[in-house]
């Protein structure tokens, strides 16, 4: 993968944990309202995995910001 890839996915991690924290949730308050593991968020708040299209649908929703936010 180019090494830009790499940098946008921390870029949406960093987003992702942003709007997380602005809404006072947990890693495991919001891994219960997605039905994914808290394991799971803080992977992808960290770059290590890479969340689906489904899943940032279902993040932006349990988030309410707009998926173009997390993006």
């Amino acid at each position: 993968m180019p090494a830009w890839v790499n940098a946008r996915r921390v870029e949406i991690g960093a987003r992702i944990r942003a709007a997380r924290l602005h809404a006072n949730l947990t890693q495991v308050e919001l891994g219960h309202r997605i039905g994914r593991d808290h394991r799971t968020i803080h992977r992808w708040e960290y770059a290590t995995r890479e969340p689906t299209l489904s899943d940032l649908l279902l993040l932006a929703d349990a988030l309410d910001v707009p998926l173009r936010d997390l993006v």
